[in-house]
């Protein structure tokens, strides 16, 4: 039992091992593949579902594999992307990479580790990747960054961004290598073991974004000694996901005032009034020039007055985003605020639900130049309130954003702002405009103006003239015709507009977007009326590709003065329909398609010629004879069958009623009813030869026709009542119509009976075989293969010829 149990194991493992060597020699026999890719060779795999890394093409410069359920990148997994470039793993569950996976990617700037289950780094991972310059290892249950130090050889690094709720540890030697960096990302909330100077050897070091909660709230000494090492006039310290309570949470920031940082941000706090004024007093004299609060909780009630007798004179802008007061009914007067709010020159409160800035706010920001009030709920009252109703206040503001708002009259935008004589940009965007009155009036300094986003289906002259830069995007326009002799760009985007505007209305004019509109095409004269224009963006349009437009995009626009700068990619040609959703760029268009009128007129002139050469050709050789003929043939010998029938029907036997149907021409009418009618049908007592025969009866059409019948009819009857045909040839039968006929309904009939001694040929004078038309062979053959009678011009040899002509229309043997 024993040795069986252990004889099955073993046959086990070798078939197991086979399949893993099987798996090995051909690593991709169970791979799935991934054929989304752009034209820039961009492929976007992400949200596929895959559990290992699929099969791209080799070329790929862009590979984005994020959000799936890869747990594994294995050595042969890239190995063929050596062109590559970006290589996002975001969010999969990758928790093995083999030391040589990333070998071959000897071109990858970007790699993006993060969300993912690594609970190491390996220096191996990246030991060949010289290039890379941008690395993410975020929120991976890493505790330290291991040993050796993983960055090392990266060189060129220049962003990196590392931690996540496990990392415990930093070490000094963890970012050995790591000289400079544009951006640094560093999330330790869990961080408890930080070595000073770790951080300290990176310089040039630009913008630092730390989160480091639990350090703040009960390790302020790591919390200080991580801001000492990031702290430089120069780098931008960005603080995320803190709650800053009190005195205490606050006395971290002593490191980075102390080496008297220029510009700090709070990213997703919530902060108590006490932290507030701690701050403030932290910072006294601190050349502080910006301040950014975004995603901020306000728990106090605003009573910050206490440290009213801080130096703030240095801070330029205060930025405020996303701001929730909890307790807004509770908030101090802004007036409190007046030694925070003499000194900067930037003020932005963004997306605050702010409804009013009262007026006695508005004028204690004396040196205000730059005001954006985006995303709140002002209207044109609370609005005319923070402006003061226009007098005289915000004397030096240059720059006023209310965008986003409850705005509804362009009237009265245009009136509160008259009075700001230093203004030159104005943002009045994604508001309920419907309408633009006739006239505006406006800041003579007015130089950019954005009216976007509303919906607007006309303008008016109430737009300056002095403008420079006009945004119209995202509205309901059909047309632009309005002169503004000063603007330099115009943006059109977004609306429905079927042809670009006129040139001569805007001779300055250097930019124009006019994208996703109606545009159906346009050529070279639509952009030789622009004097100036050197940018376009046109693309994402209704384009009919016309051949003129396909030309036009394909060669004449490149080179010239104007260039498209929104990519090829974008202008896709929407009809004619086998046309649409191709690219104009790669749009080919024949000769038929882009030249009709000349196509279909040589084609027609060819075809007349050939028509032509077909008729001649036709001629020549009688098709057309004996298509007529054939036509005629069926026809009367249909009828002769349908006679035929009747006959038989009736009991009748088919009786031959002559002895030679005789075919001749009118001018030879005399010789027949002279000579060939007596000689043959009236008996003669002295002929040896009538005692014995009866006389001939002949079928003459003048005579035997049927009146009322159709001549062809006729002729055929007459050929089928008699033994034989006669046919007096002259040059008068040649020439005669119906005796032409009469030859050419014999012609079929030896066709068709495949009989040759029922025809006779008279020669009434010499007539060689070439008179006769060449279309009848058959009667060519008959004159070459058999013996006429020609009418003699000697008297004494007419005797025998009506001897010889009696017995060939008898049937008797004589070679005559």
């Amino acid at each position: 039992m024993g040795r069986a149990t252990t004889f099955y194991f073993t046959l086990l493992y070798l078939h197991l091992l086979s399949i893993c060597w099987c798996q090995r020699s051909n690593p991709d026999s169970e791979r799935l593949s991934c054929d989304r890719c752009d034209r820039r060779l961009s492929c976007n795999c992400s949200y596929g579902g895959f559990t290992s890394v699929p099969t791209v093409t080799d070329r790929a410069l862009t590979l984005d594999l994020s959000f799936n359920e890869i747990a594994m990148v294995t050595e042969d997994d890239l190995k063929s992307h050596r062109h590559l470039k970006a290589l996002n793993l975001h969010g999969n569950k990758l928790a093995v990479i083999h030391p040589s996976a990333f070998d071959s990617l000897w071109s990858l700037e970007e790699l993006d580790l993060s969300n993912n289950q690594l609970t190491a780094l390996k220096q191996k991972w990246f030991r060949k990747l010289g290039a890379l310059q941008h690395l993410n290892l975020l929120n991976n249950p890493y505790r330290c960054l291991g040993s050796p130090a993983p960055f090392q050889t990266l060189v060129r690094l220049r962003r990196l961004r590392f931690g996540g709720p496990a990392l415990e540890e930093l070490k000094r030697e963890d970012l050995y290598g790591v000289t400079q960096l544009e951006e640094l990302t560093v999330h330790g909330n869990n961080l408890s073991r930080y070595e000073p100077g770790t951080l300290a050897d990176v310089w040039p070091l630009g913008r630092v974004t730390l989160s480091l909660r639990s350090a703040f709230l009960t390790n302020t000494a790591l919390a200080r000694a991580v801001l000492e090492d990031v702290s430089y006039p120069e780098t931008p310290i960005i603080l995320e996901d803190l709650h800053l309570i009190g005195n205490e949470s606050v006395q971290p920031l002593t490191a980075a005032a102390k080496r008297r940082i220029r510009q700090i941000s709070l990213k997703n706090v919530s902060v108590s009034d006490e932290a507030i004024v701690s701050f403030l007093m932290v910072f006294n004299g601190v050349p502080l020039t910006s301040f950014w609060l975004d995603g901020v909780t306000l728990t106090g009630e605003g009573r910050w007055a206490q440290a009213k007798w801080t130096d703030q004179k240095s801070i330029d802008e205060f930025f405020l985003r996303n701001i929730v007061v909890l307790d807004v009914w509770k908030f101090v007067s802004l007036l409190e605020l007046g030694f925070l709010l003499h000194y900067p020159r930037k003020v932005s409160v963004i997306n605050g639900r702010v409804f009013v800035m009262p007026c006695p706010t508005s004028r204690l920001l004396v040196n205000l130049q730059y005001l954006d009030l985006s995303d709140n709920l002002l209207t044109e009252m609370t609005l005319s309130e923070s402006l003061c109703d226009g007098h005289g206040t915000l004397k030096d503001l240059r720059v006023l954003n209310v965008s986003g708002n409850a705005l509804k009259s362009l009237s009265t935008i245009s009136r509160l702002v008259a009075e700001l004589s230093k203004l030159t940009h104005l943002d009045i965007s994604r508001n309920a405009y419907s309408s633009m009155p006739r006239a505006c009036s406006w800041p003579s300094t007015l130089r950019y103006l954005n009216i976007s986003g509303a919906k607007l289906e006309t303008i008016t002259p109430c737009l300056a003239t002095t403008l420079e830069v006009l945004d119209l995007s995202n509205n309901d326009l059909k047309s632009f015709s309005l002169f503004l002799p000063a603007l330099r760009e115009l943006y059109l985007s977004g609306n429905k507009i079927q042809s670009l505007p006129s040139g001569w209305l805007l001779p300055n004019l250097q930019i124009l977007t006019i994208q996703s509109n109606t545009l159906n095409m346009f050529g070279r004269s639509d952009l030789q009326s622009y004097e100036r224009l050197q940018n376009l963006q046109a693309g994402q349009n209704k384009f009919v590709c016309s051949c003129e437009f396909v030309a036009f995009l394909q060669s004449d626009i490149k080179g010239g003065d104007v260039q498209l700068t929104d990519g090829e990619e974008s202008y896709i040609c929407d009809s004619p329909l086998y046309l649409q959703e191709e690219p104009v760029g790669q749009v080919y268009l024949s000769v038929v398609d882009c030249h009709r009128v000349l196509f279909v007129s040589v084609s027609c002139g060819v075809a007349l010629f050939v028509a032509i050469l077909l008729c001649i050709l036709l001629w020549r050789l009688h098709v057309l004879w004996y298509l007529k003929m054939t036509w005629a043939w069926l026809k009367a010998k249909r009828n002769s069958r349908r006679r035929q029938r009747c006959r038989e029907r009736e009991g009748l036997e088919s009786l031959l009623s002559f002895d030679a149907f005789v075919s001749y021409s009118e001018q030879d009418a005399c010789w027949v009813d002279n000579f060939l009618v007596p000689e043959l049908e009236e008996p003669r007592d002295n002929d040896e030869e009538s005692v014995n025969h009866r006389p001939l009866t002949l079928c003459l059409h003048k005579r035997d026709f049927l009146p009322g019948h159709w001549i062809l009819d006729n002729i055929m009857s007459a050929m089928e009542r008699s033994r034989r045909t006669v046919f007096v040839l002259s040059e008068n039968f040649v020439q005669s119509d119906w005796c032409r006929y009469e030859l050419d309904f014999s012609h079929f009939w030896l066709f068709d009976r495949n009989a040759g001694g029922e025809v006779i040929l008279i020669l009434l004078e010499p007539l060689s075989k070439d008179d006769i038309p060449k279309r009848f062979c058959k009667l060519h053959k008959l004159m070459s293969s058999t013996t006429y009678l020609e009418w003699p011009q000697e008297e004494e040899k007419i005797g025998e010829f009506w001897r010889s002509l009696r017995k060939a229309l008898r049937g008797e043997e004589e070679d005559y």
